[in-house]
């Protein structure tokens, strides 16, 4: 079994106090996690949100209640917690007038899950998100040798625990978890209306990953109107399935000031939703591929390293441009993202002269390493 990088983080939070929250995607792993966490144990109980009995369980339910239910268990599991009503009232509870069971809950959308925890559980909970496989707990798996000699394969198939796990099976395995598995919470919403629209709303970002999204384009290419793409966007990114990167603007009148891109948290099931499986060197978007790769490889590796930074990427009305720019402790720095180590690029000078004791950097496949680990 792979080693995931929160088992550590988590189990130096239990047992003080607080609810756990283990955010992410369906099928990242989640209740594996959990369950090397507390195998062996027999004073766990796990209940599933996705359950009819176990929503109708919570439903106005009292502490008295819930400590009959819980019995002599120390450790109480709730899996896809983000399905049961009120959930942050039900945590509360817990946290309060049981403080001696350890309360963990987990959900794969956060419109639901974070909305009805965030306010209740005010000071009373520890949240984490858990994405797909990382580069670095591959490294940590097998070597970092082994691991770049993957990098074109996980470019095309991704990092999904099920797909690394299953050499040989990956296509037909991401087809499955595109298939709406994935966003199966969004599409059982009263708010989707067209789902066959929220498909093409995905392939077409799928196909502009890199590239700046217009959602008055997007709405002509899935009949819909500008407001409703934009309210799938946000459902779909409070879903774990993409997310967004706004453009870097402070001092020039010529800086994009409200453009954004848009990253699958997946490069299997980007590939996947375009029907592409193609090797990198038969591809002609192995660039945006390896931005999408790198980005949301990032995105991991700050989160399991509690480094907290600002990212955007920066364009001008020109179509100068770098890819990321990160901010932390007052320091910008900019990184440009390369598959080829022999491409030339110009030093952005204007964006140093612009924000002075800013730095810039080139990423590409020989040297990437010390960016994801």
């Amino acid at each position: 079994m792979i080693k995931r990088r929160l088992e550590n983080i988590i189990s130096e939070k239990l047992y003080d106090g607080k609810a756990i929250l283990l955010m992410g995607p369906r099928q990242v792993g989640k209740t594996t996690l959990l369950k090397m966490l507390f195998t062996g144990r027999d004073d766990v109980l796990w209940l599933n949100g996705d359950e009819l009995d176990v929503q109708r369980l919570f439903d106005n339910v009292s502490a008295t209640r819930l400590k009959a239910i819980f019995g002599n268990k120390k450790v109480i599991v709730i899996d896809e917690a983000q399905r049961i009503a009120d959930i942050g009232l039900r945590v509360k509870l817990v946290t309060d007038q049981i403080p001696d069971v350890q309360l963990v809950a987990t959900g794969s959308s956060s419109f639901d899950l974070a909305n009805k925890m965030n306010e209740p559980l005010t000071g009373r909970k520890w949240e984490y998100k858990m994405y797909p496989l990382s580069f670095g707990e591959m490294v940590d798996e097998h070597g970092l040798l082994e691991e770049k000699r993957m990098i074109p394969h996980r470019l095309v198939y991704g990092y999904y625990p099920e797909v690394v796990m299953h050499p040989g099976e990956e296509q037909e395995i991401l087809r499955l978890l595109s298939d709406s598995y994935l966003y199966k919470d969004i599409l059982a919403l009263d708010q989707i209306s067209k789902p066959d629209s929220l498909v093409k709303l995905l392939q077409a970002l799928a196909f502009q990953i890199g590239s700046q999204v217009s959602y008055n384009e997007l709405a002509q290419l899935c009949g819909l109107d500008s407001k409703t793409v934009e309210k799938y966007v946000i459902l779909l990114e409070q879903s774990y399935v993409i997310f967004r990167l706004n453009s870097f603007s402070r001092n020039l009148r010529n800086e994009l000031k409200s453009s954004k891109k848009i990253y699958f948290y997946d490069n299997g099931i980007r590939n996947a939703l375009v029907a592409n499986f193609s090797q990198v060197e038969n591809r002609t978007d192995v660039g945006a591929l390896w931005e999408n790769f790198l980005i949301s490889e990032r995105k991991k590796f700050l989160h399991y390293t509690k480094q907290w930074n600002n990212s955007w990427f920066w364009r001008t009305k020109e179509k100068t441009e770098i890819d990321l720019i990160e901010e932390r402790d007052g320091q910008i720095m900019g990184y440009e993202f390369k598959w080829n180590p022999g491409t030339k690029v110009k030093l952005p000078r204007l964006f140093l002269d612009t924000y002075a004791g800013s730095d810039f950097e080139v990423i590409h496949r020989d040297n990437f390493e010390d960016f994801l680990i």
